[in-house]
């Protein structure tokens, strides 16, 4: 009898990571949704999980911006389970920064949250990804490629986390596999673009609509469990809309 594989999504609480967690434990997983503030939304899914799978489901906080934040939710994931087999890295910050009025804060928070995160907490995570022959799915952005106006250091983030999946593949096989996704227009942001913002942007996507967040999960199930010959990919699951970027 097969074990039951193990899997932390980073941003689990909600939007595409609440997602991404539902997805997983679906295929079997069980899983460590990591959140950093939204302890409320966390727990429910937890519950959620839990009540289709008694003890399938468990939480961690962590600020991943920080070493101590990295560290701890190492030190949860190997009290919790012991193992691990698919680490996923969504959580990310996101908002503009314009080139001539950036901060440093905002470069350290962007830069620590979307690359610094996700690069420390694989390296805290080698020993227990390699025994197992795991999988990292990061979530990049079609703006790793194609930059986003206004927001230069969200871009480098990405990009950086792009070049990290490719990297990491080199480095880390044959034990272990590492991909990536980039999202297109999936979920409008928090701060909603105005409506002709957003036919800008459906009309330059070749589908002409949104995506949805079950795009994105599966592409990530995919990757995680099902792909064990592709590594140092990232797939675009964005509607066609880098074709006319």
């Amino acid at each position: 009898m097969s074990r039951t594989k193990i899997a932390l999504v980073t941003g689990a609480a909600a939007r595409i990571g609440a997602r991404i967690a539902r997805t997983l434990h679906a295929r079997g997983c069980n899983v460590l949704l990591h959140y950093n503030s939204s302890a409320e939304a966390a727990t429910t899914l937890a519950g959620e999980l839990n009540a289709e799978r008694a003890g399938s489901a468990a939480i961690a906080q962590a600020e991943l911006s920080s070493q101590a934040g990295v560290e701890a939710l190492a030190a949860a994931l190997r009290s919790e389970y012991g193992q691990l087999d698919v680490l996923v890295h969504n959580a990310s910050r996101f908002y503009p920064t314009a080139v001539g009025d950036t901060h440093a804060w905002q470069w350290d928070d962007l830069i620590n949250s979307n690359l610094r995160g996700p690069y420390f907490l694989t390296q805290e995570l080698l020993p227990e990804l390699r025994t197992a022959g795991g999988s990292i799915v990061n979530i990049v952005d079609i703006h790793s490629r194609r930059p986003m106006p206004g927001h230069a250091v969200y871009n480098l983030s990405k990009a950086g986390l792009e070049m990290m999946t490719k990297t990491l593949a080199q480095e880390l096989g044959p034990a272990v596999r590492v991909n990536g996704v980039s999202p297109g227009a999936i979920l409008w942001p928090e701060q909603e673009p105005d409506d002709a913002e957003k036919q800008g942007i459906l009309g330059r996507t070749a589908l002409r609509r949104l995506g949805d967040p079950d795009d994105i999960a599966s592409a990530v199930a995919y990757l995680a469990l099902d792909a064990p010959y592709v590594t140092g990919q990232v797939l675009q699951v964005d509607g066609g809309r880098s074709l006319n970027m």
